[in-house]
């Protein structure tokens, strides 16, 4: 499998009305140095619809300039959908939003 394909499958796992951060995937994947890499995979993504790269965000809980699908208001309205809430700066409260990937899922 490819190291795109290894993001595309943990961005899958992220759940409506949580982020992740591009770091955080690279660290899951046990290549902490690579944060822009996952990035690039996420910009690529061929599975739109399926792997919801929109919950992926930069480490101070920015959303993308070059959200690939649609610009960075679609990114940002996909989430607020999801019931995210930014901050009057546009920024999502990591504390509160932060993927857990080893919390229980249902």
């Amino acid at each position: 499998m490819s190291y795109f394909e290894k993001v595309y499958e943990i961005v899958k796992k992220i759940p409506a009305g949580k982020v992740a951060t591009y770091g955080q995937i690279a660290r899951l994947l046990g290549t902490p140095e690579r944060a822009k890499i996952v990035g690039w995979a996420l910009h690529k993504n061929p599975y739109y619809g399926e792997v919801p790269c929109h919950r992926v965000v930069n480490r101070n809980g920015e959303i993308s300039s070059g959200f690939a699908f649609g610009g960075p208001f679609e990114q940002k309205k996909m989430l607020e959908k999801e019931g995210i809430i930014f901050d009057e700066n546009g920024k999502i409260n990591l504390n509160k939003y932060l993927w857990n990937p080893y919390e229980f899922q249902e």
